[in-house]
């Protein structure tokens, strides 16, 4: 059996389905390929269901800051209730036959099914061969399992399993200090499981700035979640009921549940992107400014290691829709990327860390203030925990990256976002009106700290 098509689109989570959706609107011949569900990681088990998760263990935290509620039973709702309500809304608003027939309307053919190359221009979906002069592939990532001896012998956690659960463990370590194991800590810690965060590194939320690192591990410890770093784990085992790890510093941290958390990887073998003339140990698919990785390939979103976040691969669906369809003039930025680590307090950030920029040889200048400090911090009292960070490329007068940690940090960080993206000056930004109080106020003081050096 084969099939035909102008277009090839291999993955159809966010950006692989608007994509393909666009293209078959102009009039052009496309096939969706997905092994899973149509809509990806992000409306199924990512963005959607693990922030009204988030959302709920924040309004606990919330009540118990009231003074006399503190460590009350009472502000503690039964878990199976709000897994089964999560579960239902967002079945609710993100239902997978509903986006393929969605696309279907559009104009698109789709196949359930696994890709992969067997030459350029030609792809297997579970032994139906399928060509096409354009494929853009949007495979995602998958979670990293690292080879340490005795995980495979335990029923271990993913992300997945942990979103789907109608349980709660009484106990729960997590193997790795990046985004998805924090932000499912903290919300399961406020759920009343006892958490412990296991992190290789110097330091949990690596790749951020070091106050971000330090500021998260104050309020966990605060909210009573264990945080163990520069220890790695080097065995797993069973210890009755529970399971256990054994680091690197002869220390063993056992609970009933384990959730690896360690990254996520680009399925390139199982792409075989070898027959396109890709090494298949690469960490991800190399893209031009337009997307492009070969003569008649493109590739958006997680699989191109620009950044695991849906707002990437829509971002980049874009830039490939208009090469596709014979426009060049929309080309990829990649020096304004935003990222948000959706714990409380948030951690947002954009473009360059101090450190990264002062790897890149840019004679930087720091401005940075505590939100507590703010009008609207001393405000907000309780749960103000957080800090502006500016860092500008001295000989230009320009942001080249910031960091909003606090209360609604993420929002906070788009003027920040906008700023580095449009390299506005920093005198122009600090001409601007701040409206009182907010908590982006807190950015004007950290523009004076900055233009006082």
């Amino acid at each position: 059996m084969s099939e035909r098509a102008d277009v090839v689109v291999v993955g159809m989570g966010p950006g692989g389905e608007d994509l393909a959706g666009k293209l078959a609107e102009k009039g052009l011949d496309v096939i969706g390929i997905d092994h899973s569900l149509v809509g990806g990681e992000c409306p199924y088990w990512g963005c959607i269901p693990s922030k009204m998760m988030i959302r709920a263990a924040n309004l606990l935290a919330e009540a118990r800051r009231i003074p006399g509620m503190a460590g009350t039973s009472s502000v503690t709702p039964d878990w199976s209730l709000v897994a089964q309500r999560i579960c239902e809304e967002a079945t609710d608003d993100w239902n997978d036959q509903v986006a393929v027939d969605r696309f279907v309307k559009k104009g698109g053919r789709f196949m359930r099914g696994t890709a992969r190359f067997e030459a350029p221009g030609k792809l297997s979906v579970d032994g139906t061969t399928v060509e096409a002069p354009k494929i853009a592939i949007n495979a995602g990532t998958v979670p990293v399992i690292p080879p340490i001896p005795g995980l495979s012998d335990v029923h271990y956690w993913t992300s997945h399993h942990a979103i789907e659960t109608e349980d709660l463990p009484r106990t729960l370590t997590i193997l790795g200090g990046g985004p998805i194991g924090l932000e499912l800590g903290q919300m399961f810690g406020r759920f009343n499981v006892k958490v412990t965060v296991v992190e290789a590194g110097e330091r949990i939320l690596g790749p951020e700035e070091p106050e971000s690192s330090a500021l998260l591990a104050e309020v966990f410890e605060r909210e009573g979640i264990v945080v163990r770093t520069g220890a790695a784990a080097e065995r797993v085992s069973m210890d009755g009921e529970d399971i256990a790890l054994t680091l690197s510093d002869g220390s063993i941290v056992a609970g009933e549940r384990l959730l690896v958390a360690v990254g996520r990887r680009a399925p390139l073998k199982e792409l075989n992107v070898s027959a396109i003339g890709i090494v298949e140990d690469a960490r991800a698919l190399p893209v031009d400014e337009h997307g492009r990785v070969t003569d008649g390939v493109w590739a958006l979103g997680d699989v191109t290691g620009r950044g695991n976040f849906t707002h990437m691969s829509m971002y980049e669906a874009n830039v490939v829709l208009h090469d596709i369809l014979g426009d060049q003039n929309v080309v990829a930025e990649y020096h304004a990327v935003p990222r948000v680590t959706f714990t409380d307090p948030e951690i947002g950030s954009v473009g360059m860390s101090e450190k990264s920029a002062r790897d890149a040889g840019i004679d930087v200048r720091i401005g940075s203030y505590p939100v507590p400090k703010s009008t609207r911090g001393w405000i907000h009292k309780a749960g103000n925990d957080g800090f502006i960070k500016l860092i500008e490329d001295r000989a230009r007068g320009v942001l080249v990256g910031a960091t909003s940690a606090g209360p609604m940090g993420g929002e906070v960080l788009s003027m920040l976002t906008l700023a580095v993206h449009e390299r506005i000056p920093v005198e122009r930004l600090r001409s601007m009106i701040f409206a009182y109080p907010t908590f982006h106020r807190a950015v004007e003081a950290a523009l004076d700290e900055l233009l006082s050096h």
